[in-house]
Parts: C-alpha cells; sequence; structure tokens
C-alpha cells in the first residue's frame, strides 16, 4: 500500500492511497483525514486504507484522479519525534580518515541525534537558505515511520511496530557543524528543514527488498541531472529494529515517530558512488589530497530515487531546486 499527503488548506494536508505505479489516486478522507489521523488509530485505518488500495488496482475504485508528486507535501509533514541515525558505518569511517576525526565510539551503540520534526518539506517544493557560504550539502537516506512503541522494546518486537517507510534528503550546513559539534550539544544552525519523499510505503509493499529490517534497495542520487552516486541500503550496520529498540530501552515512542537511517554508504565507493557530498569530497581528499566537488549553490537542484526490483519507482522522487531566501521572497 502507498500512501500520499496533498494540500487542503490545514498543516496535515489530506491523505490519498495511490497506484503501485504511482500514476492514479483516490481520496482516503472517508478512512482517515490525514496520515496522522490514520497512524493515530492504525489498527481500525489499516483495513479501510486496504481496501481502497485494492480497489484501485484492480480499477474498482471511485474518484480515481491523477497523482501530480509535485503537488505532495511531506506525506507526514510534521511528527511529535524525529531521530537521525548514523546507521552506516562506512560513511563515518571515511569522514573520520580524511579529517583525522576522533570519535568516541561505544561498540554495538548506534549514533543517534534528535532532530527537527515540525517542518518537514515536500519532494518538490523550493528549499531554500540564506549564503552559499553555510556550505550546503545533502545526505540521502532511508526512514521508517512507527506506530507506538513500548519502552523496553525488543528489536523484533520494534521492527513490528514499523508501518511504513520511504526516503529523504537530510540536508545540511557543513560550515556550522563542526561547530555545534564542538560545543556539547545538539545541531541546529547545521541541520535545517528536511526533504522528504511524495509517498510512504507499507513494508510489504517493498517484497524481498525488506529483510533484516533494512531496505536492500540502491539509493540513486543525481546533481544538476548527472549521476552522483547509487549505494544501496542493505550495508546498514543496525537494523531499523535495532536502533527503535536501542531509543526506546528507556521511553516510549508515540505514533507517528520517525527515524532516519543517516547516509546511505558502501564500502566499495568507489563503484557506486555516494548520496552524500561530504562523503564525496572525503574520498576525493583521501585519494587526491583534496577536495574538488563544490558545496550545493543556489540554482542546483538533487534527485534522489529508489527503483524496486520491477522496475517502478518505489517512493516517488524527491527533486528538489535550492535557492537564496531573497529569490523565494521575490517569487
Amino acid at each position: 500500500m502507498k500512501l500520499a499527503t496533498l494540500p487542503n488548506g490545514t498543516r496535515e494536508g489530506r491523505l490519498v492511497v495511490v497506484s503501485r505505479d504511482l500514476q492514479s489516486a483516490v481520496d482516503a478522507s472517508a478512512v482517515a483525514p490525514s496520515l496522522r489521523a490514520a497512524l493515530d488509530n492504525w489498527a481500525a485505518a489499516e483495513p479501510g486504507l486496504l481496501a481502497l488500495s485494492a480497489q484501485l488496482s484492480a480499477g474498482d475504485a471511485k474518484g480515481v484522479f491523477d497523482f501530480d508528486p509535485t503537488q505532495a507535501l511531506a506525506p507526514l509533514p510534521r511528527s511529535h519525534q524525529f531521530v537521525d541515525a548514523s546507521g552506516f558505518l562506512s560513511h563515518g569511517d571515511i569522514m573520520e580518515k580524511a579529517y583525522n576525526l576522533t570519535v568516541k565510539k561505544t561498540p554495538g551503540v548506534p549514533i543517534l541525534v534528535p532532530r527537527q520534526g515540525d517542518d518537514f518539506r515536500g519532494p518538490h517544493a523550493d528549499f531554500e537558505f540564506p549564503d552559499q557560504d553555510d556550505q550546503c550539502d545533502f545526505e540521502g537516506e532511508f526512514a521508517v515511520i512507527t506506530d507506538d512503541v513500548p519502552m523496553g522494546a525488543t528489536p523484533e518486537q520494534a521492527l513490528s511496530c514499523i508501518r511504513l517507510v520511504t526516503i529523504l534528503n537530510d540536508v545540511s550546513m557543513r560550515k556550522h557543524l563542526f561547530r555545534e559539534i564542538q560545543m556539547g550539544f545538539g545541531l541546529i544552525q547545521a541541520k535545517p528543514a528536511t526533504i522528504f519523499a511524495p509517498v510512504v510505503v507499507t513494508p510489504d509493499e517493498l517484497g524481498t527488498a525488506w529483510r533484516d529490517g533494512r531496505v536492500h534497495l540502491d539509493m540513486r542520487v543525481s546533481r544538476n541531472g548527472e549521476w552522483f552516486g547509487n549505494p544501496n541500503g542493505r550495508e546498514m550496520n543496525w537494523s531499523f529494529g535495532e536502533m527503535i529498540s536501542h531509543i526506546a530501552y528507556n521511553r516510549r515512542l508515540g505514533t507517528g515517530f520517525v527515524l532516519g537511517s543517516g547516509t546511505v554508504s558502501n564500502r566499495d565507493y568507489g563503484r557506486v558512488g555516494s548520496a552524500c557530498l561530504a562523503e564525496r569530497r572525503a574520498i576525493e581528499a583521501l585519494e587526491h589530497g583534496d577536495s574538488k566537488t563544490a558545496f550545493i549553490h543556489h540554482g542546483e537542484s538533487l534527485r534522489f530515487e529508489v527503483f524496486g526490483d520491477d522496475g517502478q519507482s518505489v517512493f516517488g522522487a524527491i527533486d528538489v531546486r535550492f535557492v537564496g531566501t531573497a529569490d523565494k521572497r521575490a517569487e
């Protein structure tokens, strides 16, 4: 089952069920007015949403319309809690070697950071940032959205609480990152709003690509229409279930909790490229002694997309143009 959120003048938007090929959709407001409402009462909402999805697939749904991902909001426009992980150790290893970083790691413990959850951006809306000297970067990630997770949940229990899967672009401003890390508290100016794909899917929609609590598919990234990388999600060092279990050790997680995987990164980066600009710059520094790939400038565009084994786009594309705040105000 695939779900999306379209604008309707409210903060939460209206929920729609989307066809597997992402070409058509049907309004789901009779079941739940928004994805937030559906998640808050998933046991009651899921059967009705599945029925709409089946009708849409069979050509029996009423009120079918063309699905336009350029009009979509983030599927869940805001969340009470968003945590981002650094689930791919290969990414951290590259950065540490290139810049002689000393990161205090605890074996077996994932690196996690609380993030902003009140302003999730849609997949095609222009993304504004004030200053090109902020060293704008991107990080292609997989993400999951959960139902309520009880305190002390095991990895298996936590995995069973995952309701939806999607992808995101974790925008980073590298100029501020090390300064804020060295101050010893959280990331603020280094981590502005996050951009989400137009569609979320239930885990079963991924078929055999969803196993071991990981997405075994390529994250395809292009910059200004040129290939940047296609690392695969299978190399995540902790499963989503393991990371959620770690977070839930001494707390309950409320429905709508969002967990990002961290930058998708593979050991074979020479062949598959990267899903993060800073990672490519670090590889250049390691291999050539200098980083030559520039950070994102105003006017550039990025595209992130994942294709299933059937060749179809799974979540739709994140396809965003980066602009200056002055340019945005002038529109």
